[in-house]
Order: C-alpha cells, then structure tokens, then sequence
C-alpha cells in the first residue's frame, strides 16, 4: 500500500497535554507516564498530531501542511514521512 494513502490514529499509550506554550506526548506504561520518554512537539508536529484521526489519509495531511506552513510539497511528504516512522516506532500511533 502506498503511503500517503495509509491512515493513522493515536495509541492509547500516549498522552497529549499543552503546558503553558508547549505541547508534549507522554507515553503511559502500566498507568505510569515514562518521564525519560517525554516527546515535544513543534508547531508542525502538533498540527499533524491534532489530525492524525484514523480516518485523514497521509496524502490529506501533507496537503493541509503544505497550505498552513510556508513549506514546499516535496520536503512536507518527506518531513511527515520521517514523523510518522518516528511515532510508529514508540508505538504512539497505528493505521487507522
């Protein structure tokens, strides 16, 4: 299947909060937060997390990041790429 028509969902083991101009994922192992695993998040990564529904394909979300931010097609789908493998492999996200 081509990526950019996969779609993702959040895991139940992350936890998303803003604290004050920040936002973080804490994953939540045996109901305790992992505090050496605290993920921050930039501007990007919060938008493309906050869209990330199981339902928005890949290709919908390059497409919104490339309207919202000053960036070009090319280096949005390669950035989100990278993002997504990123929080595939701390299992912060699964196809939807």
């Amino acid at each position: 299947m081509d990526f950019l028509e996969k779609a993702y969902k959040k895991s139940d083991s992350i936890v998303f909060r803003k604290i004050a101009d920040e936002v973080i994922l804490v994953p939540i192992r045996q109901n305790v937060g992992d505090l050496e695993s605290i993920y921050t998040l930039n501007g990007t990564a919060t938008r493309i997390w906050e869209l990330m529904d199981g339902k928005i394909k890949v290709r919908e979300i390059k497409e919104k990041i490339v309207e919202e931010f000053e960036v070009a097609p090319e280096e949005a789908g390669k950035d989100l790429m990278e993002y997504l493998q990123q929080l595939e492999k701390v299992s912060a996200i699964i196809e939807g």
